[in-house]
């Protein structure tokens, strides 16, 4: 009994040790945000100074459908991601607006020129608070919002050549028909 007694926390403490384990491989993206079929926040962006392209607002998504990412200079998958993203502008022609996160404006600036804006518009969230009402995890993320206002498709964390063409492209098909 008392060998019992001595192995029941140990199994306990394997067993939380293996639920553990077999979470560290979750898909991040499997977190569905609660934005979805639902109306993009009420927010108003200021423009990136000097970026030579507007910031951008709740109605500006309306009337046709838009890719947003959201991302900041400092952000090291950001950089990885966004040659993709110009790639998509690109290809694709999608109207693309990007929430610029807690960044100064010159590092933003720095960061298009160097790797290219492929942004329509770009709006600074310097206190993060838009990113905060979008259910922002952490950049990069990039959302789908149809014509009518309404975000249909969240990507968490940076995109890749397979996210792209297995989600993202079909995320707009959709979002389009």
């Amino acid at each position: 009994m008392r060998y019992v007694l001595f192995a029941l926390p140990l199994l306990a403490l394997a067993a939380l040790v293996a639920v553990f384990a077999m979470s560290m491989n979750r898909d991040p993206n499997l977190v569905r945000s609660v934005l979805i079929d639902k109306p993009a926040p009420q927010f108003a962006l200021e423009e990136v100074p000097e970026l030579g392209v507007p910031g951008f607002d709740t109605a500006a998504l309306k009337g046709e459908v838009t890719v947003v990412n959201v991302f900041a200079s400092w952000c090291i998958p950001c950089r990885d991601e966004h040659p993709l993203l110009v790639a998509l502008k690109d290809v694709s022609g999608i109207r693309l607006f990007g929430i610029n996160q807690a960044d100064a404006p010159e590092n933003a600036r720095a960061f298009l020129r160097e790797l290219g804006n492929p942004y329509d518009a770009v709006g600074a969230d310097r206190d993060r608070r838009v990113s905060i009402d979008w259910g922002v995890y952490g950049v990069p993320e990039t959302f789908v919002v149809d014509a009518d206002g309404v975000i249909t498709f969240k990507h968490v964390g940076a995109l890749s050549p397979e996210a792209v063409q297995a989600e993202l492209l079909p995320a707009i098909a959709a979002a389009r028909s």
